[in-house]
């Protein structure tokens, strides 16, 4: 089975709601999709969690949502609001969520 995990660091909603629709297409057609949200795009939780966005919803029931990183959601004022939306807070490589580990499970990592 094919095997992505999505590093998205961008911080534009449309960008971010193009990842997901990968993410989601993916999943249907049988790939393991994940999404790791990383950068500016930690500021987009809220954001999407406070708007019911059907797309972040439907990502985040099926589980594709599996890491926020916890140094940039602190460094852009997001860490404790983001602590409790129900996504895990990633901080296994100096605070930051590693791709080395996905690799090493087998992921190919797609960086935006």
């Amino acid at each position: 089975m094919k095997k992505n995990v999505f590093f998205v660091f961008n911080g534009n909603q449309m960008f971010f709601m193009h990842v997901l629709l990968n993410a989601l297409d993916m999943d249907s057609k049988g790939m393991d999709a994940k999404v790791i949200i990383e950068g500016e795009a930690v500021k987009l939780v809220k954001e999407l969690e406070t708007s019911e966005n059907p797309l972040y919803k439907k990502a985040k029931d099926k589980g594709l949502l599996v890491g926020i990183c916890k140094a940039c959601s602190a460094s852009m004022g997001v860490l404790e609001y983001n602590e409790t939306v129900g996504i895990p807070i990633k901080e296994d490589m100096n605070g930051h969520p590693s791709m080395a580990s996905y690799i090493n499970e087998g992921y190919e990592v797609i960086a935006l």
